[in-house]
């Protein structure tokens, strides 16, 4: 075995495909294809299934995954304390998390931790909830943040199970204009926004399509998709169309809109979890999921 074969394996872990680890390595795709495949030469394994969207690890690969990451995980730390031991010191965490996130809870815990913990080194990545699942498996996650709905499932099938330790639920809710006709409303009803215009993100594989009421009756009308939440509610400021969010983003929504709650039906519950492998928590990994669940906390009062 060589590094740069457990690298590419690693990566390709976390990518999901031959073609996206190319492109996060640099490398071709054919030398990604010939690193996998002396890789399973080597080892006298399959290490991956392949299927239309992309490659699986198979139960090999993920028992080689754990070893690599082991492996370089160590090399990594040792080529960091030979960097000098003011950076050995200081630490790194990383973490990952869902879209919205990203407006609130992530910047606010490390507005806190540069308070209380200047040395520590955090890098942050938005992701999918399955790229995230990936990062978490390859070692290149020490941290995430995952948003589920009911009856919220594991994110994935594999062993050893995630550690997944709910932070916070709240409520969906509609998001219109402050000078629209449901703005001064304290609810709407399924039926009333059914007919409305729509500004959502476009749907993946691995995400639903974000921003519509889910099951809404009909084909909605979505008249305008964005990735980034900040976009989509500025957007229905203008009057382009309604969104929907939760109230967690309400310390940062801009002027010209209001939250309305629907009426009729079920309560819409998103969960805000804390995930990462199994096992003890490094020191600035604790830090890091202290300061979270605090700022979970300060949002659900």
């Amino acid at each position: 075995m060589t590094l740069v074969g457990l690298r590419v394996l690693r990566e390709v872990a976390e990518r999901g495909t031959f073609t996206a680890a190319a492109y996060a390595l640099g490398y071709t795709q054919s030398a990604v294809s010939r690193q996998m495949a002396a890789l399973e030469q080597v080892t006298g394994a399959r290490l991956f299934d392949r299927y239309a969207g992309g490659v699986r690890l198979t139960g090999s690969g993920r028992a080689l995954l754990r070893h690599a990451v082991v492996a370089l995980g160590a090399l990594e730390a040792a080529d960091r304390e030979l960097r000098g031991a003011e950076e050995a010191e200081r630490g790194r965490v990383r973490l990952g998390f869902f879209p919205t996130a990203g407006a609130v809870i992530v910047p606010r815990a490390l507005t806190v931790l540069r308070q209380e913990h200047p040395r520590l080194q955090v890098t942050t990545r938005e992701a999918t909830t399955s790229s995230l699942v990936r990062a978490l498996r390859a070692g290149t996650l020490d941290l995430a943040l995952f948003s589920s709905r009911p009856p919220h499932r594991s994110p994935d099938t594999e062993d050893p199970p995630l550690s997944i330790e709910p932070l916070l639920e709240v409520h969906l809710a509609v998001v219109v204009p402050a000078d629209g006709p449901f703005a001064q409303r304290d609810s709407v009803s399924v039926e009333e926004i059914a007919r409305e215009p729509w500004i959502a993100s476009p749907g993946t594989a691995d995400e639903p399509l974000l921003g519509v009421w889910p099951g809404l009756p009909g084909r909605p009308t979505v008249r305008h998709t964005a990735r980034d939440w900040l976009t989509k509610l500025h957007l229905v400021a203008a009057g382009a169309g309604i969104t929907t969010a939760t109230p967690t983003l309400l310390p940062v929504v801009p002027p010209g809109v209001r939250l309305v709650p629907v009426e009729g039906v079920a309560e819409e519950v998103r969960r805000v979890s804390l995930v990462r492998m199994p096992g003890p928590l490094k020191a600035p990994t604790q830090a890091l999921a202290h300061a979270l669940r605090r700022q979970a906390a300060d949002l659900a009062d």
